[in-house]
């Protein structure tokens, strides 16, 4: 992945994060590259905070499109890539989708149009994380068979362990350039991974950690380190 110390560069790969709420796995990374102080984290989420719980471009340094509601990442990574091929740049643009996500329609007219298009420096990262703020997937509107659908509208389709930061590399590492399809990345994941109270729990897709919850999920992780 093509990065730099300056969150201008031109041939910079793009990451655009449509499903936004996962910005606070970002903002260490972004803080890391010294893109902006690490204490600016402390703040996170709070009020009059640079960083929301949904990112903002005109803030934050390295993030390169504001995200809130849903479905609309694809098409903005797809017009992203089409301009940077235009410009005959090496660079890239991923599109981390959620998996409830994929119910939005805006998000299938994009993958039609990359297909058509031949758009091979658009990459999409599916979390298949089962879940949505409804409940289960299938349970709310089905999604599978996800890798066949994916497939018929023309992009070439990857899957791995989300979990696995060995896999998920070797995922991305094979990942072609110049093939002439987009690819996407289907990353099978568990909502809560690590937390047994909170894995696949619909009361847990969103929620607050504090008082005995607080205590019990740090004793389990700590449990999970030794």
């Amino acid at each position: 992945m093509s990065i730099s110390k300056d969150p201008k560069w031109p041939d910079r790969d793009r990451l655009i994060l449509s499903k936004g709420h996962a910005a606070v796995g970002v903002y260490p990374i972004l803080a890391d590259l010294g893109y902006f102080p690490k204490q600016w984290l402390e703040s996170y989420a709070n009020l009059g905070s640079l960083l929301g719980d949904h990112p903002d471009m005109r803030k934050v340094p390295g993030i390169d499109f504001s995200s809130g509601s849903l479905g609309h990442g694809l098409s903005i990574g797809l017009g992203m890539a089409l301009w940077l091929r235009l410009r005959k740049s090496p660079a890239r643009v991923f599109v981390l989708l959620g998996d409830a996500e994929l119910n939005e329609g805006q998000i299938w007219e994009a993958a039609q149009a990359a297909a058509h298009y031949h758009v091979d420096n658009l990459i999409g990262i599916v979390d298949r994380n089962q879940m949505g703020l409804d409940g289960h997937t299938e349970e709310i509107m089905s999604v599978e068979p996800l890798p066949d659908k994916w497939s018929a509208f023309g992009w070439q389709v990857h899957e791995c362990d989300g979990h696995s930061v060995e896999e998920l590399v070797r995922t991305f590492d094979n990942i072609p350039r110049s093939s002439g399809r987009p690819q996407v990345v289907i990353a099978h994941t568990v909502k809560g991974k690590g937390v047994k109270f909170m894995e696949l729990s619909r009361v847990w897709h969103l929620g607050y950690l504090h008082g005995v919850d607080a205590e019990s999920v740090a004793q389990e992780l700590a449990n999970h380190d030794n």
